[in-house]
């Protein structure tokens, strides 16, 4: 499995080719609707066109806003792609300088502005986590609490009090839930189990 990446904080770059001013800007975003926020933040009326792409999961989307289709908002995904990024969306804005640069100058351009922009950026490693649901006698609750919190990236928020203990809901890196099991069952004699939800878990922003 390739390991996936988010941008550390917005980035931003410019070239000038053929006398077009093209500018990047890329920013992490959380779901579809910080991505909508981003762009629209970022498009500028003025420039003749503000061309995106975001990548969310298998969840993306692009638009090349007016250039000749395939030639923005495609290349721009691949930029994205290309640097095994997540959550994260690019707007590339064009100025026209009066040079038609045709539909590969175009693909270059555009993706070449993308990519230089989120190469260039500070990156940070996305970790796909599980959630799941922990049932805990009050002879193990503090126990369980202390020593499964304690681990990297193990959340335990208590979810509701039953006359024996406790529910929790619990959060982990997917690639440590076995570990975790494995503790759980020690700390408890087995008395104690976790059931995870199903799924591969969302990226931990």
């Amino acid at each position: 499995m390739v390991a996936r990446f988010t941008l550390a904080e917005p980035a931003h770059c410019q070239q000038e080719i053929k006398k077009s001013r093209f500018i990047a800007i890329a920013s992490p975003v959380a779901d579809e609707a910080a991505a909508k926020a981003f762009i629209a933040a970022q498009s500028d009326p003025a420039a003749n066109h503000n061309c995106w792409a975001w990548r969310i999961g298998q969840s993306y989307r692009f638009n090349d806003d007016g250039e000749p289709s395939g030639t923005a908002g495609k290349p721009i995904l691949a930029a994205i792609d290309g640097q095994h990024l997540d959550h994260v969306a690019v707007v590339v804005t064009r100025w026209f300088g009066g040079i038609l640069l045709g539909s590969g100058g175009l693909i270059r351009a555009y993706g070449g502005t993308a990519a230089l922009c989120v190469r260039e950026a500070g990156k940070v490693a996305l970790i796909a986590t599980v959630t799941g649901t922990l049932i805990c006698g009050f002879s193990d609750l503090a126990l369980v609490q202390a020593r499964l919190g304690a681990l990297t990236g193990v959340q335990l928020t208590v979810q509701t009090f039953t006359d024996s203990g406790a529910i929790l809901a619990v959060s982990a890196p997917q690639a440590e839930a076995g570990s975790v099991d494995r503790l759980l069952a020690d700390l408890t004699s087995g008395r104690s189990g976790i059931r995870w939800s199903d799924g591969t878990g969302e990226p931990d922003l």
